[in-house]
């Protein structure tokens, strides 16, 4: 075997288990009408409270053009409200909105049942020990470079 070809395929590995995961979530999602990177912005939303979107961008993993699009339909279907920062009329702050967070309070834990469930499959201790392994990965790999 070629000496490039002896890693396992680390990126196509993560995305198959995030499909595989995804797909016990998927559902749940759908019967709310979210997306997947919807229901990323407005857990963040509720976790951490309202935000631009450049932290948006960074704290869901989705991309400055494609942000713009997905928060503008948030808004117009009443999941997000937008609000020029009073000191910077520039600047953009991003809340949940009534409706949403009902929605959250329906979607949460039917999503914490779900975790129990995997939980109870793989093992508590597996679960952490993916989840402590990943975010070694994400602390310890090297910035992207172009070569």
């Amino acid at each position: 075997m070629p000496a490039s070809l002896r890693h396992r395929n680390l990126p196509h590995l993560l995305l198959r288990a995030r499909d595989t995961l995804m797909a016990q979530f998927r559902p749940l999602l759908g019967e709310y009408g979210l997306t997947e990177q919807q229901w990323r912005i407005l857990r963040e939303l509720l976790e951490q409270g309202p935000q631009e979107p450049r932290q948006l961008c960074h704290a869901c993993s989705i991309s400055s053009p494609s942000i713009v699009g997905v928060l503008l339909r948030m808004e117009e279907t009443g999941l997000v409200a937008r609000e020029r920062m009073p000191h910077d009329q520039r600047r953009v702050l991003v809340s949940t909105t009534p409706k949403s967070r009902q929605i959250a309070l329906a979607l949460v834990p039917r999503i914490e049942t779900r975790y129990a469930a995997l939980e109870q499959t793989l093992g508590v201790s597996a679960m952490q020990e993916v989840c402590d392994t990943l975010d070694a990965l994400l602390a310890r790999a090297p910035a992207a470079s172009i070569e």
